[in-house]
């Protein structure tokens, strides 16, 4: 016994050690990329990872009252974070870079632990490598890759573990290691719910298959009533303390006979508490789309749908779903063939479906949820790997040949299996979020504004300018509704003196929301969330019944709200790649929801000069002797021909030629980017392009702070 503890703790150590070190391949191709380090630290590689951070450098700068910046002081990532960095003495940058190579790598034990449990050790171990480094799981984990993912699998995988211990041993102490472990990933992970409540569906399927065998049903009973009541929506207190009182209860067989009721009043409960309305939620979120979210209050307003523009949310063709949970397509297929088997020789691992079940969603729900099946799959290609070993090994007559065989067999079909994987891994070359540069303009602000500050940008850069500026934004990775991404995208993509108005309105009625919401108790809740939309709210005030009439009117002299801090505009290169999107959350009639034509902005790198003609690609051509553009089969002057390039003093000097003012189009030229700009009016004139691209700022609303050619700040004088 003692020797098969060791085994396992030594196949466990190897497996660790295995999926670690794949995971530094990253450093090891960009350990001298100093682009990717700030302050000699590799940087994270995910967006949201910054959110995190903020909360755990808040946490350690003894922060913890909520100021409305928020600041994930007390989510279950950043409190872990910074209490890591408190015990051991190492900067917070290296713990958020390596921390999720180290937890993720934890996926092997629960794998090899499931697998002992069924009495083969060898498909634990080889699962464990081929599940902790597999597509989705690692590109979710790798090390940069900070967030809430680098947990998310190992909690629901070590929970199976213990469904799987408790019923095959009817082990009651287990079941309240369940139930822990329930507590614990619903406070790291609170949208793991409807995960959590598939495990306990499973296990009523599994009771109500025992009770129709007239068997006893009395141990399941607990384990779901222990389950249940982990679910509940009270405080995490509160459950833990039922959860060991029932504990407590249920070690004594003389409450045996009252296991029903308990339970009833279990179900009950969570049925109060409302129970499904998470789920509910969660599916209307991910599969019931809807391009257009309609808020139907006092002003009916419509607003564009985020959800279309996250291609972790859309479908995803079948080669992706494959590769991503288990590395190759024949791979995958096979895995499938290895995980009914396994099920057939042990139906306890029926109660994996949730996990794989969820997995699949992947097909239409987005790539996101593939990780989910991974640790699941890996069991079924490693059960497969090891029936073929034996199979082909039992028909050596040699007892140690054959045992060499076995071995010989699994190594060689475990390493093809493998290969696929750490061939993407060694070509995932992931960049981080920003790079070096970006991050010195950051920090520079850091040092300008104050935390009480907004900085407006898209909501792909928020998390990181908290992080880096200590300020706050509009929107985020979590607050990217249509009605918050409305005037962060007008402001941008309208002239300069309409989006200066927008930028003091937006940031002046989100504090004023905050205050109302806390500080006016006689508000009805429903009052307090009108008030929320921002647009909707502005419309009133000003005395209109219609947004379009609001909107028209910013381009008159109203008044503005008394200005209660600063506010800067944040713009980065990398936008551009992103523009179209931008512009779609503004370009919408709010009152109907009916989408504006889509301006024209087109860019290029790619083109080629010859005979006065520029070939940009895509059938756009510049005529540059009689100034015109052809845009397919159409043919038009340019209203202005425009060339930007940086001076050796690191000054943007520019050319602008106008051509023909009755012109719609315009061609850019960014010299030092190598890059050509085709937009129409509305784009030329939008605050972006003229800030960004020409620094045509209004110098009555604008003030340059950094004018770097990777992101330039300016500071809005209304």
């Amino acid at each position: 016994m003692i020797l098969k503890k060791q085994k396992i703790v030594l196949l466990i150590l190897i497996a660790f050690i295995f999926s670690f070190s794949v995971r530094l391949i990253w450093v090891y191709h960009f350990n001298d990329a100093g682009q990717f380090k700030f302050n000699n630290e590799f940087m994270i590689n995910t967006n949201d990872g910054y959110y995190f951070a903020e909360g755990a450098r808040d946490i350690l700068l003894g922060i913890t009252e909520d100021t409305n910046d928020r600041s994930p002081i007390m989510d279950a990532v950043s409190i872990v974070t910074a209490f890591i960095a408190k015990i051991i003495p190492i900067s917070l940058e290296t713990i958020i870079f390596y921390l999720p190579a180290f937890f993720s790598s934890l996926i092997v034990i629960p794998i090899i632990l499931i697998a002992k449990e069924l009495d083969n050790i060898d498909v634990g171990f080889i699962a464990a490598l081929v599940g902790s480094i597999t597509w989705s799981y690692y590109n979710r984990t790798m090390v940069g890759y900070y967030d809430s993912d680098m947990l998310n699998i190992v909690f629901p995988t070590f929970i199976l573990w213990t469904l799987v211990y408790s019923l095959k041993n009817m082990s009651l102490k287990y079941v309240l290691f369940t139930a822990f472990l329930i507590l614990f990933y619903r406070w790291w992970y609170p949208q793991s719910y409807s995960l959590v409540v598939a495990f306990g569906g499973m296990i009523f399927i599994w009771t109500l298959y025992q009770w129709y065998k007239k068997e006893s049903i009395i141990f399941q009973l607990k384990l779901l009533t222990i389950i249940v009541f982990s679910l509940i929506n009270l405080n995490i207190l509160i459950k833990l303390s039922l959860v060991i009182g029932l504990y407590i209860v249920f070690s004594r067989s003389k409450f045996d006979k009252y296991i029903l009721y308990i339970f009833a009043i279990s179900v009950l409960v969570f049925f109060i508490t409302g129970g499904i309305d998470p789920i509910i939620d969660r599916l209307s979120g991910y599969i019931f789309k809807d391009s257009f979210v309609t808020n139907n209050d006092t002003l009916s307003l419509h607003f564009y749908s985020v959800i279309n523009t996250i291609r972790e949310a859309g479908q995803i063709p079948f080669e992706t779903f494959a590769n991503r949970i288990s590395g190759h397509q024949i791979t995958f297929l096979l895995a499938i063939v290895g995980y009914i088997l396994f099920i057939y020789k042990n139906k306890i691992m029926l109660l994996s479906l949730p996990m794989v079940g969820l997995g699949f969603i992947a097909m239409t729900g987005g790539l996101r949820f593939t990780v989910y099946a991974v640790p699941i799959m890996a069991l079924g290609i490693g059960y497969l790997i090891y029936q073929i070993s034996k199979l082909i090994s039992k028909q050596l007559k040699n007892n140690v040949s054959s045992k060499s065989a076995y071995y010989a067999i699994m190594l060689v079909l475990t390493l093809l299996v493998l290969y696929p994987n750490i061939k993407h891994i060694n070509q995932y070359k992931v960049p981080t979020v920003f790079n070096q540069q970006e991050v010195k303009v950051l920090a520079k602000l850091r040092n300008i504004a104050d935390r009480e500050d907004y900085v407006i940008a898209w909501w792909d850069y928020g998390y990181p300018i908290r992080y880096y500026s200590d300020v706050k934004t509009l929107v985020d990775g979590g607050k990217h509704s249509g009605d918050s991404n409305y005037p962060v995208s007008f402001v941008l993509n309208k002239p300069q003196s309409i989006a200066s108005k927008m930028a003091r309105l937006d940031v002046e009625y989100t504090e004023s929301s905050f205050r109302i919401y806390k500080e006016d108790e006689n508000l009805s809740k429903e009052d307090k969330r009108i008030r929320h939309t921002n647009i909707k709210q502005m419309t009133l005030d000003y005395g209109f019944n219609d947004v379009n009439d609001f909107l028209i009117s910013l381009s008159t002299d109203i008044s503005l709200p008394k200005k209660t801090r600063d506010i800067y505009i944040y713009l980065p290169h990398r936008m551009l790649n992103i523009f179209p999107t931008v512009t779609l959350f503004s370009n919408i009639d709010l009152m109907t929801g009916k989408q504006g034509r889509r301006p024209l902005f087109y860019q290029t790198n790619r083109f080629k000069e010859e005979n006065n003609i520029i070939d940009l690609g895509n059938n756009i051509r510049i005529f540059k002797q009689t100034g015109e553009v052809q845009i397919g089969k159409q043919k038009a002057k340019l209203n202005n021909f425009a060339l930007t390039a940086y001076g050796k003093n690191g000054k943007l000097n520019k050319r602008i030629q106008t051509i023909d003012k009755n012109s719609n189009i315009s061609a850019i030229y960014m010299k030092n980017y190598n890059k050509f700009l085709i937009v129409d009016r509305t784009v030329y004139n939008s605050l972006f392009i003229q800030l960004f691209v020409l620094e045509n700022y209004n110098k009555k609303l604008f003030e340059p702070i950094v004018l770097d050619p990777l992101s330039k700040i300016y500071k809005l004088k209304i």
